[in-house]
This record gives C-alpha cells, structure tokens and sequence, in this order.
C-alpha cells in the first residue's frame, strides 16, 4: 500500500493515459484494502459494545429489581 499522493489537475493532464488508468488501479486497490479494515474494526467494535451493553443491561436490572 502506498503513502498516497495529490495530483494537480495539469500534472493529470499531461500524463500518458496508461499511466493514468494504473493510477486509477493502485487508487481503488487502496480504498479496497482501506474500507475491509475500517469493516473488521467496525465488527469488533459493534460486537465489544454489544458486549459492555449487555453486561450493564443485566447488572442494572438486578440492581433495580433489588
């Protein structure tokens, strides 16, 4: 995975189209492996709230119902 980098809209114009699309390729194999990480974190963190929601749902319903 790169660093990444910005263009300018001259640079892209004057740059062979072959080298344009493989631009185009590396950009969106970056955002492909960007967004499955972002998921990954996501299910983690969806599934330790469930977690933590859970556990104070039932502490504060035996604490209530005391």
């Amino acid at each position: 995975m790169t660093n990444g980098f910005i263009l300018s809209k001259e640079t892209w114009d004057h740059m062979p189209e072959e080298q344009q699309k493989w631009i185009m390729f590396e950009t969106m194999q970056n955002v492909n492996v960007r967004l499955r990480r972002l998921e990954r974190w996501n299910k983690a963190f969806s599934f330790a709230g469930g977690l933590a929601g859970g556990a104070l749902a039932a502490l504060g319903i035996k604490v209530g119902g005391s």
